[in-house]
């Protein structure tokens, strides 16, 4: 039997810990494109009355950052055209 391919998927649940108004209604992860996010949602109400959802993602993992050559000794370089 092949392994369930859950990309581009999520669940939340119910956060029975709230403790405080800043403390997500819903927790629980996704996976978009392959990378695991932690999600929290908040139940608000918007200046209309109507009632919708909040997000915030988390990347589980810190996200890598491309690394960046240094610039080196271009102060005595030959190869600057000016």
């Amino acid at each position: 039997m092949a392994d369930y391919d859950n990309t581009n998927t999520g669940a939340l649940f119910k956060n029975d810990k709230k403790a405080s108004e800043k403390h997500p209604d819903y927790k629980g992860s996704a996976n978009v494109d392959g990378t695991e996010y932690w999600v929290s949602a908040w139940i608000k109400t918007s200046k209309n009355g109507q009632t919708f959802m909040s997000f915030a993602y988390t990347a589980k993992e810190p996200v890598a950052k491309p690394d960046i050559a240094p610039l080196g000794d271009f102060e005595n370089s030959a190869d600057i055209p000016f």
